[in-house]
């Protein structure tokens, strides 16, 4: 087995698992928002439900980066498959800032204003 033809095959393994990230985060969310609404317990199961669904949807996304970046830089580094590659990443990137913006209410490279500085 040639390289390129292992760093296809890994890159569609890191494929399967960024998938399997998000369905399988998908179907823990989805149970423990049924759980928690069949308890019945009084808390809101809408806010939860949905920051853990996107942040397996964030897991998956980065797995999905990983898998693109390495098929086309290590299997197919033509100028073609790289600008393919950059456009992909940047929409999967910004996904990942949106969904970290509705999640955390903030973007990325802002501080977090829970947290206490000691001063």
């Amino acid at each position: 087995m040639q390289v390129p033809e292992l760093l296809e095959h890994v890159g569609s393994a890191i494929d399967i698992v960024g998938v399997a990230a998000i369905v399988l985060g998908a179907t823990v969310s989805t149970w423990i928002a049924l759980d928690s609404w069949r308890r019945r317990n009084g808390t809101k199961i809408y806010e939860p439900y949905r920051r853990n669904l996107g942040r397996s949807i964030l897991l998956g996304l980065e797995f999905l980066v990983a898998a693109d970046i390495i098929k086309t830089v290590a299997v197919t580094p033509t100028f073609t498959s790289v600008g393919v590659l950059a456009v992909i990443v940047f929409i999967r990137t910004f996904l990942s800032w949106s969904l970290q913006l509705e999640i955390e209410g903030r973007w990325p490279w802002q501080k977090d204003e829970t947290s206490t500085t000691a001063g």
